[in-house]
């Protein structure tokens, strides 16, 4: 990997080289997150906006190049990446905008946007020659490991809150993981699981402890500036968590503007929901987010539910160093949002998706964006993961199944009430 520099700390700017550390700067303990940093000029030899037109896989793996591994590793056979980015005017008309777009990434391999980082998590255990690789998650990540390890044979631990939603537990028995439904809480998981990696040994998948995941996740915003034919777009609203995925938007449009490939950098709007609101707290109140005392991480969408996000330095960061914002949206209209997306749209989000686009209509309402601006709305996982909630978000807005008997006429009668 002659590409990559160094990983260097966030906390106190202490460089590694990438065999020194395995994760994290052993001076802050488990809070020590280490940043990617590459050499631009020697990846500018290698790969191209020129290069990519003429490229036809379309998965990740095409921006291998700008990712930390070799490039002959192996890689997951599964079709990771390219999702669509669908134009949506009759969203946009309805808010008073004229351009938004939405990217679906529950339309991923295993149903969600974490695909993208646990498919570098697999690439890199593979490296090391990892008997075990681990995560912890409130579901989603643990069905992209889950899912990606069973293409490749990779025997896998997942520990998961055991209220996660039953779908996202039926995908990691499915793909034939060993599960733990821990009895608390993601936090509670997370912790468990750094402590099984550190005591067996196991490769550790952990977001915002293994470095490399926001390198899988940056890959959205490439496609999203591809699609869009390197023009980036002016705004970008995703929904936080653990801060991964926001922090990984981030990092991938710095990469595109060391490249040159675009010419301005999006304005990052972080969406979070009212019961696990961290980083949208800390981002209106100027609070330190490595003191910050947690919070509840109570919400509906339970793929964002985190009380200490663990990715919080690059979570901030992204809003802050993009002159972007954080949102705090309701389970409500996160709910109310589900269905709006789906008609106004056909993409069927699971709660934390449709919080991205409860977040655009609050910043609409709040005069956050203006009627010019390209926006675009990232749709982080399949509706599918969460029937109990769609369900509840149909009823929310008044709409039923209607019974009928097998006849005519009673179809007649169901008619004539509708």
């Amino acid at each position: 990997m002659d590409h990559v520099l160094h990983l260097k700390c966030l906390i106190c700017g202490k460089e590694y080289g990438t065999d020194e550390i395995e994760y994290v700067c052993p001076d802050h303990g488990k809070e020590g997150i280490v940043d990617v940093r590459y050499d631009y000029e020697l990846i500018k030899t290698r790969i191209s906006p020129e290069s990519l037109a003429q490229n036809e896989d379309y998965t990740i793996w095409r921006y291998k190049p700008l990712l930390p591994i070799a490039a002959d590793a192996e890689v997951p056979p599964l079709a990771i990446g390219w999702t669509p980015l669908y134009k949506a005017p009759r969203l946009a008309e309805k808010l008073g905008l004229k351009h938004v777009w939405v990217k679906d990434d529950g339309r991923l391999p295993t149903a969600s946007f974490k695909d993208r980082a646990s498919a570098i998590a697999v690439v890199k255990a593979r490296e090391q020659n990892a008997a075990i690789i681990t995560t912890a998650s409130t579901g989603n990540a643990a069905a992209a490991l889950s899912g990606i390890c069973a293409s490749m044979e990779q025997p896998n631990v997942i520990f998961v809150p055991e209220a996660a939603p039953p779908a996202k537990i039926a995908q990691l028995l499915v793909y034939g993981s060993t599960v733990m439904l821990v009895k608390g809480t993601y936090d509670d998981a997370f912790e468990l699981c750094l402590e099984a990696a550190d005591e067996y040994g196991w490769y550790n998948r952990n977001t915002a402890f293994n470095p490399y995941m926001t390198e899988g996740k940056k890959t959205a915003v490439y496609e999203i500036c591809e699609q869009l034919n390197w023009d980036a777009p002016d705004a970008i609203f995703v929904s936080v968590g653990d801060g991964c995925i926001i922090g990984g938007l981030h990092k991938g449009l710095k990469d595109l503007l060391a490249m040159g490939w675009i010419d301005k950098m999006p304005r990052i709007y972080g969406v979070q929901a009212e019961g696990s609101a961290f980083m949208y707290e800390a981002w209106r109140d100027g609070e330190d987010v490595l003191t910050k005392a947690p919070v509840s991480g109570k919400t509906v969408a339970d793929s964002i539910s985190a009380g200490l996000p663990r990715d919080r330095i690059k979570a901030l960061t992204a809003v802050t160093e993009t002159n972007g914002a954080y949102v705090c949206v309701t389970d409500d209209e996160i709910l109310e949002a589900i269905p709006a997306l789906a008609r106004g749209v056909g993409v069927f989000a699971e709660p934390a998706g449709a919080t991205a686009y409860a977040g655009l209509i609050k910043a609409v309402a709040d005069g956050l964006v203006s009627a010019d601006d390209r926006i675009v709305v990232l749709n982080t996982g399949n509706g599918l993961k969460d029937i109990a909630s769609a369900m509840k978000s149909v009823e929310m807005v008044g709409t039923k199944a209607n019974r009928v008997a097998p006849n005519l006429d009673d179809l007649k009668r169901v008619m004539k009430e509708i």
